[in-house]
């Protein structure tokens, strides 16, 4: 397959829209992927979020200023954490467990998110959150866990609910480019291969039917929530579901989505980058 790349000088502005524009927290990241490699300022600029509870808030996703902790945001802080290689087992049981053990619902999941409190920016479709234990939530902390080979009493139930949940659901929000991956997550490193092989094969099925995938490049959608392509579901070479698409369908895209680079240097919400 042939290599796509930025140029120069579409990487560079990029770089520029991002120092001027992003939050610390996604500066700081893009300095340890593009710049100096320093993971202690990812680290201080996740943490920045945290609250006396143990959960993380403030706005840690934009689509609410609201300051308490949520369970969304927490998992969203314990990803990008995991994604520099700076979780331990030991900082995930100290820091993350107790706040998550502290919201698991009595099915043996954590919410979603709860209803933002306060007179906070906050948009709609957060006022009107269900509080009620989700799949895409519950399921990446299993991952994470078993990644790290943690073995603690609450996953057992939460294991539960987390294969109820998948067979409940199945292909219900597999159009859905966030709750796929976190689903992933788990089936990456649950030791119930045979259930979680199952699993796999079964989104492979329900990804490729008609009208999941979006192929009309043209569409301003494309990308976005409810429009997939395929490097939401393979974001990169070894994703799980990377041999669902063709070399040629793959390149295609990533030609597609780097002319779509806006003059300014920044890209619409087109991939998933948590």
């Amino acid at each position: 397959m042939k290599k796509q790349m930025l140029s120069k000088e579409q990487f560079l502005k990029a770089r520029d829209f991002i120092l001027t524009n992003a939050r610390m927290i996604e500066r700081r990241l893009f300095d340890f992927h593009f710049g100096s490699g320093n993971i202690e300022g990812v680290y201080h600029a996740v943490y920045a979020y945290r609250n006396v509870d143990g959960g993380f808030g403030h706005g840690m996703e934009p689509d609410t200023a609201s300051p308490e902790s949520q369970p969304l945001f927490s998992i969203m802080a314990l990803e990008t954490l995991d994604e520099i290689g700076y979780l331990t087992p030991e900082l995930i049981l100290k820091d993350f467990m107790p706040y998550f053990e502290s919201v698991t619902t009595a099915k043996g999941g954590i919410p979603w998110m709860f209803q933002p409190k306060g007179e906070y920016p906050c948009e709609d479709h957060f006022k009107t959150v269900k509080e009620w234990a989700a799949l895409s939530t519950t399921a990446p902390l299993l991952g994470i866990l078993e990644k790290h080979h943690i073995d603690i009493p609450w996953m057992k139930k939460a294991e539960e609910f987390v294969w109820d949940e998948m067979e409940r659901i199945q292909e219900r929000h597999v159009f859905c480019n966030l709750c796929v991956p976190r689903r992933l997550q788990f089936l990456q490193y649950t030791k119930n291969r045979e259930k979680a092989e199952k699993a796999i094969t079964d989104l492979r099925k329900w990804i490729m039917a008609d009208g999941i995938l979006c192929k009309d490049r043209l569409d301003d959608g494309w990308g976005l929530y409810q429009k997939p392509h395929s490097l939401n579901y393979a974001p990169t070479p070894n994703s799980i579901l990377r041999s669902l698409f063709s070399d040629d369908t793959i390149e295609a895209d990533l030609t597609n989505l780097i002319h779509k680079q806006k003059d300014d240097g920044r890209w619409g919400h087109l991939v998933r980058t948590q």
